[in-house]
C-alpha cells in the first residue's frame, strides 16, 4: 500500500507533459471544491433556517404538556400539583383551559381558541417577549392578549373602551333552546396586548386568565385541560412521563416539544433531506470530472504501466495507484471546499454581510453534524468514482 500511495502522490501533483490533461485534473478538482462549498454551506443555511423557524414555536410551546387521553378535562387537586412540583427535573408548571370559542367585537364576529392560564403561564414560556403591541394582561383581571391576524380581522384596538370584546361559549344542556340568547355564557373582557408567533397562533388564539374561563364552562377549581411544564436542561423526560403517569390517577398524554410540533418537524427533516440529495447530485456530476481525470491520466501513463509490471508490481497494486489519487483528489478537494465554505459561514455569522430582510441576517448555523455528513458523502462517493476509474487499468495490463 505504501508503494501504491506513494506512486499515486507523485502522479497527482506533478505535470503532465500533455497540456489537455493537466487542464482536466484542474477542472475536476475545481468541480469537486466547488460542490463540497456549496454543499456544507446549504446544509449550514438549513440548519440556520430550521433554528429560525422553530424560535418562534419554542416561544410559545412548553418543554412538557401534559394533556387528556379522553374527553376535555384533567383533574388536578392542589396536593397533586405541588407533587408535580415536586418531581425531579421539573421547574415550573402551568395549569391550562383551552376551549373553542366565538369573539364578538362591535359588529365583528370570528370563531377562536380561548387559552386561559394561570400566573405561572410565562414563567414555562416566553409569550410575553412576542407581543407586538401593548402589554401582558393582569392576573384576576377581565383582560386579553390576542394574536396580530385575529386582532386585525377584528379590528380590536388595544384598550379600546369604546366596546368590549365578547367572548362567547355554548352552554352545556340538551333540549330545544327557545332563547338564542340563553344558549351562550358571555365574558366581556379588554384586549391590552397583541403578540406575533406563526400564522396558525396569530389567526386563531386569544390568551386570557383562568379564572374567566372556570367562570364560563363552569370549569371546578380541580378541573383543568392541561399542564404546561418548564424542565431543567439536563430533565429526564422519561422519567418524568412515568412520575406524571403516578400523580394523575386519570388516562394522559404527554406531548414533549417535538411531539407538539409534529408536523412542523417532520416538514423541516423532509426539506433538509431533499436539499441534500439535490447537492449531492451536484456532487456526484462533478466526480464524474474526477472518473474522466484518473481515465486520461491512465491512457497518459500507459508505457509507465508496463515498467511498473516488469519491475514487481502486481496487478492489484496498480490499479491501487490510480484508485488513490483518484480518492486523494476527491478528498483534498473535499478538504478545501469544507474550509472554504467554513469561512464563508463563519463571516456572515461574524458580519452578517447578506441580509434577510433589512434588519435581518440570512440566518446560518455551524453544527459538527455537517462537518461530519459532508466528510462521510464525499469520502464515500470519491471512493466509488475511483474504483470506477481505477477499474479500466485491467484492460491495458
Amino acid at each position: 500500500m505504501r508503494f501504491s500511495l506513494y506512486i499515486a502522490k507523485r502522479y497527482l501533483f506533478s505535470k503532465s507533459d500533455n497540456n489537455a490533461i493537466n487542464i482536466i485534473s484542474i477542472i475536476a478538482a475545481l468541480g469537486v471544491i466547488a460542490a463540497t462549498f456549496a454543499l456544507f454551506v446549504v446544509l449550514s443555511v438549513f440548519s440556520g433556517l430550521k433554528d429560525f423557524s422553530l424560535s418562534f414555536t419554542n416561544a410559545y410551546d412548553p418543554d412538557l404538556k401534559v394533556l387528556p387521553a379522553k374527553g376535555k378535562k384533567i383533574t388536578l387537586n392542589d396536593q397533586q400539583y405541588h407533587e408535580v412540583l415536586e418531581i425531579s427535573g421539573v421547574k415550573k408548571a402551568s395549569q391550562v383551559i383551552e376551549e373553542k370559542v366565538l369573539l364578538q367585537f362591535k359588529d365583528k364576529s370570528s370563531p377562536a381558541i380561548f387559552k386561559a392560564v394561570d400566573s405561572n403561564f410565562l414563567k414555562t414560556n416566553q409569550l410575553n417577549k412576542q407581543l407586538v403591541y401593548g402589554e401582558w394582561f393582569g392576573d384576576g383581571l377581565y383582560q386579553v392578549v390576542m394574536g396580530s391576524r385575529l386582532q386585525r380581522d377584528l379590528s380590536v384596538g388595544i384598550r379600546d373602551y369604546s366596546g368590549l370584546l365578547n367572548i362567547y361559549v355554548p352552554k352545556p344542556g340538551k333540549g330545544q333552546i327557545l332563547d338564542i340568547s340563553s344558549a351562550f355564557e358571555k365574558a366581556s373582557t379588554s384586549v391590552v396586548g397583541i403578540f406575533s408567533v406563526n400564522d396558525e397562533l396569530d389567526q386563531n388564539y386569544v390568551i386570557g386568565d383562568i379564572n374567566i374561563a372556570r367562570e364560563l364552562l363552569t370549569f371546578k377549581d380541580h378541573h383543568i385541560s392541561a399542564i404546561e411544564l418548564k424542565l431543567d436542561e439536563k430533565a429526564d423526560i422519561e422519567a418524568i412521563t412515568t412520575s406524571l403517569n403516578e400523580i394523575i390517577e386519570e388516562d394522559i398524554i404527554v406531548k414533549d416539544r417535538i411531539a407538539l410540533n409534529d408536523s412542523l418537524y417532520k416538514m423541516l427533516n423532509t426539506e433538509n433531506l431533499a436539499v441534500y440529495l439535490i447537492f449531492t447530485l451536484v456532487l456526484i456530476i462533478a466526480l464524474f470530472n474526477v472518473i474522466g481525470s484518473i481515465t486520461m491520466a491512465i491512457l497518459d501513463k500507459r508505457h509507465d504501466l508496463k515498467l511498473l509490471k516488469n519491475i514487481g508490481a502486481t496487478k492489484n497494486q496498480i490499479v491501487s495507484i490510480f484508485f488513490l489519487q483518484g480518492s486523494l483528489m476527491s478528498i483534498l478537494g473535499g478538504f478545501i471546499g469544507l474550509i472554504l465554505g467554513f469561512i464563508l459561514v463563519l463571516l456572515q455569522l461574524k458580519f452578517s454581510f447578506i441580509m434577510f430582510t433589512e434588519r435581518l441576517p440570512y440566518p446560518v448555523k455551524i453544527e459538527w453534524q455537517n462537518f461530519v455528513l459532508v466528510i462521510i458523502t464525499i469520502t464515500v462517493l470519491g471512493a466509488l468514482a475511483s474504483r470506477i476509474a481505477a477499474a479500466r487499468v485491467k484492460k491495458l495490463l
